[in-house]
């Protein structure tokens, strides 16, 4: 059984960084391709980030390319999400992902998620 366990969410500034780390519990992470969705009260869940399983690919929401990345470490079934220049809007729940299928990850049908990690951006 997959399960997947975020860390590093809490309140940042405007403008301020965030890195938000998932944990993957099986031995066989590196098939997996990863992403990172949020909601926010009231909103529609969305994907903020994902990459393939060899990290040879990655895609971004156009509301935070350039601000955030995407990264993974095969070796220590890990996948990060490097938020910098935060904004108000990026306040919501963030969540990790995980599917075999890059396909399912980006049309949000990822097989496993995480349990969340809130993000609260404000002064």
């Amino acid at each position: 059984q997959v399960q997947l366990v975020e860390s590093g969410g809490g309140l940042v500034q405007p403008g301020g960084s965030l890195r938000l780390s998932c944990a993957f519990s099986t031995s066989i992470f590196s098939i997996y391709a990863m992403g990172w969705y949020r909601q926010a009260p009231g909103k529609q869940r969305e994907l903020v980030a994902a990459i393939t399983s060899g990290a040879t690919t990655t895609r971004y929401a156009d509301s935070v390319r350039g601000r955030f990345t995407i990264s993974r470490d095969n070796a220590k079934k890990t996948v990060y999400l490097q938020m910098n220049t935060l904004k108000p809007e990026d306040t919501a729940v963030y969540y990790c992902n995980a599917d075999r299928q890059f396909s399912e990850i980006l049309t949000m049908r990822a097989d496993y998620r995480g349990q969340g990690t809130q993000v609260t951006v404000s002064s």
